[in-house]
């Protein structure tokens, strides 16, 4: 196919028209240099505050430059997509449900806006441009081109708040060859408000703009791979993936509207289910009942680690047999925080041990 003739104007035109008409909520255009926070990114790792994701330090430099993504780079388009649904709809349940992050309560959004972007690629090669899509998964600072393009402004949470959709929407990047005119970056909203640093639970925003993610929930429950930390295991609460406070508490999302994209909905796996429940998961029930979410990513031994947490925080008697259950699975990670949580009930209800040699052993790590 040859390519086609057209303004730069005439063609950014088109793009934003074609991107709206398949599903996204905005499209915006940067320019195709450096990230403005490149070298505070550098500083955040060289703090270590990244935590155990290894994969920010090896794409360090190309995340600083979206030269070394992209060799002729001249234009990032930027896009938004609203995965707001409005409060869960779950029925009333005795036992001690979980929490799960607004975003991980339908299908897995990397393949449903993978696919939207792949018709972005083949929308701009008619015209001759050579591209690199990426949805949360390459090495671009993208809330930092997503902010030079205008798709909303930097919170103190470091999350992106857009007037319209508030901070309730997903960002997916194309890195281009052709060069299309940018937009301009919307100025910053958040004036003296902080309750979005007042509502973390673990203090994981330390200052307004800086985060230290070895503090953050949705860091503990999904990106740690080992035992949570003992002392930060009671501030977990009843989250099981993710946490949402930071993005609860900004007002400006009084304004969000509930998303188009029906694949976002609510599944019962993860809105109302008795944490109880999850620990009768075997592996291939787990695959089952979470096929093409993204809680599948955590794995079986992730989520019960995590369930057991949550249990040992708000669970009571009634959760016992289930975790005592736990305690002889054959994941050492699973067995050792459901040691934790039977330990956390008792003490909290004033339960003893059913017999001296039925007392817990705190562990982190091995088996």
């Amino acid at each position: 196919m040859t390519d086609r003739e057209i303004s730069r104007t005439e063609l950014k035109q088109q793009l934003v028209s074609f991107a709206l008409e398949i599903g996204f909520d905005s499209c915006r255009i940067a320019p195709g240099g450096s990230a403005p926070h490149g070298k505070a990114f550098r500083n955040w790792l060289a703090e270590g505050e990244h935590g155990e994701m290894g994969y920010m330090e090896r794409g360090e430099e190309k995340r600083g430059d979206p030269q070394k993504v992209l060799p002729d780079a001249r234009s990032i388009v930027v896009f938004a997509l609203n995965y707001f649904q409005g409060d869960p709809q779950a029925g009333d349940t005795p036992a001690a449900a979980g929490r799960i992050a607004r975003y991980a309560w339908g299908d897995d959004y990397h393949d449903l806006i993978r696919t939207k972007l792949n018709k972005i690629d083949e929308f701009l090669r008619e015209f001759g441009g050579h591209q690199k899509c990426y949805v949360d998964t390459g090495p671009v600072l993208e809330r930092d081109h997503a902010a030079q393009a205008g798709i909303g402004w930097h919170s103190k949470s470091t999350m992106l708040i857009d007037e319209r959709l508030g901070t309730w929407f997903f960002l997916a990047e194309v890195l281009t060859t052709l060069e299309l005119p940018p937009d301009e970056p919307v100025p910053a909203r958040c004036g003296t408000c902080e309750r979005c640093i007042k509502a973390c639970p673990t203090g994981a925003i330390t200052a307004p703009h800086h985060l230290d993610a070895r503090r953050c929930i949705s860091y503990l429950t999904i990106e740690l791979k080992g035992s949570i930390p003992l002392e930060l295991r009671p501030l977990v609460g009843n989250r099981i993936f993710g946490c949402d406070d930071c993005l609860d508490a900004c007002p400006w999302n009084r304004f969000a509207q509930l998303s188009r994209e029906t694949a976002f909905s609510a599944r019962p796996a993860t809105v109302g289910m008795p944490l109880r429940d999850y620990l009768t998961l075997n592996d291939d029930e787990f695959r089952s009942l979470f096929r093409n979410s993204p809680i599948k990513r955590i794995k079986r031994r992730g989520l019960l680690r995590n369930v057991c947490v949550a249990l040992g925080n708000v669970g009571d008697s009634s959760d016992l047999p289930a975790l005592e259950r736990a305690t002889a699975d054959h994941e050492w990670l699973i067995v050792e925080h459901a040691k934790w949580a039977i330990h956390q009930i008792r003490s909290r209800q004033g339960i003893s041990p059913t017999h001296p040699g039925d007392k817990i052993k705190l562990i982190q790590g091995g088996n």
